[in-house]
């Protein structure tokens, strides 16, 4: 009796065993073969932020809103077995084992880094990859001229060049980089504060569609291009959302000039909604309501047609 009980026991563990596995299958075969996901969303500092004693970071401490990793996105080719990393976030940990459990495992971690700029929520991260972490050799990090002088002339990131953890791919401004048969990748100058380096965003290019990657711009008026237009070339946009409007800013802009949702809006209401539909803002201030789903103002401007990104979002490119 006792044998025959270990035996049915046996047969229900591995029927569920099975059924996991079936159910992993069925996940993993509804991916795109190449598409972009979304690994943070919130500004350089992160959700709760350092410091703040306000109600937006006093409703994560009471577990009403959940925590928010900084930006970055992740872009998967599952045809060629490849990943890429745009943005090396102080989060870049987490996001990494993110990248491993949920969309990609092989044996090298990543195969490249794309920077925007060298401000603390997008290159930071880079210090995962030394001596006292990860500790391999040769992950390739692509950085603009300025951003490359940068981390090979100042410690603790040169230490990375010397003990080869980086090796440095030089871009430039609107030279396209070819990832592989099905994507490509090209930076383009904007205009932001550039103490260290320039900063620049990113045309995502794969077989079917295109995408924008904007995290950080000073205000759109200041850039040589027009965002609308460049809107209307692609499929997706990821905006710089860092604040609602002028309530949220406490210092002078001068010092963190950013536009704001409510002028970017602005800038596209009288375009179609399927061009209002592309724009998907992305890097949140910890004090924009627009960081929290269930925001009333969040909700009015998804009633325009506009998207809000959101982690573990996942776009077919």
């Amino acid at each position: 009796m006792k044998l025959k009980l270990s035996f049915l026991l046996f047969t229900i563990l591995c029927i569920g065993c099975n059924g996991k596995k079936k159910s992993t299958e069925i996940i993993e075969a509804s991916k795109p073969n190449q598409y972009i996901t979304v690994l943070g969303i919130a500004q350089d500092a992160g959700y709760p932020h350092i410091g703040c004693q306000k109600e937006c970071c006093a409703d994560y401490f009471n577990g009403i809103n959940k925590r928010k990793s900084v930006v970055s996105l992740g872009l998967i080719d599952r045809e060629n077995k490849q990943k890429w990393l745009f943005d090396a976030t102080p989060d870049m940990d987490t996001q990494l084992a993110d990248l491993e459990q949920h969309h990609l495992k092989k044996e090298t971690i990543i195969d490249g880094v794309f920077l925007t700029h060298a401000h603390i929520g997008h290159y930071t991260g880079l210090m995962y990859f030394g001596r006292e972490a990860l500790g391999k050799q040769g992950t390739k990090v692509f950085a603009m001229p300025k951003m490359k002088t940068y981390l090979e002339q100042n410690g603790p990131w040169s230490q990375l060049v010397s003990l080869q953890n980086i090796d440095l791919q030089k871009l430039q401004n609107d030279s396209t980089t070819i990832l592989n048969s099905n994507l490509k990748v090209t930076p383009f100058l904007v205009p932001h504060r550039d103490e260290f380096s320039e900063t620049v965003g990113y045309k995502i290019e794969g077989t079917k569609k295109t995408a924008l990657f904007i995290p950080d711009i000073d205000k759109w008026q200041k850039w040589k291009r027009s965002i609308v237009e460049e809107v209307k070339k692609v499929d997706y946009a990821f905006v710089d959302a860092t604040f609602f409007d002028q309530s949220e800013v406490a210092r002078a802009l001068t010092e963190v000039p950013h536009p704001f949702i409510i002028e970017t809006v602005d800038l596209f209401k009288n375009e179609t909604l399927a061009t209002k539909n592309k724009v998907i803002f992305i890097h949140f201030n910890h004090t924009n309501p627009a960081l929290q789903e269930n925001s009333n103002q969040r909700k009015e401007i998804e009633k325009l047609g506009f998207r809000f990104a959101t982690e573990g979002d996942n776009y077919e490119l």
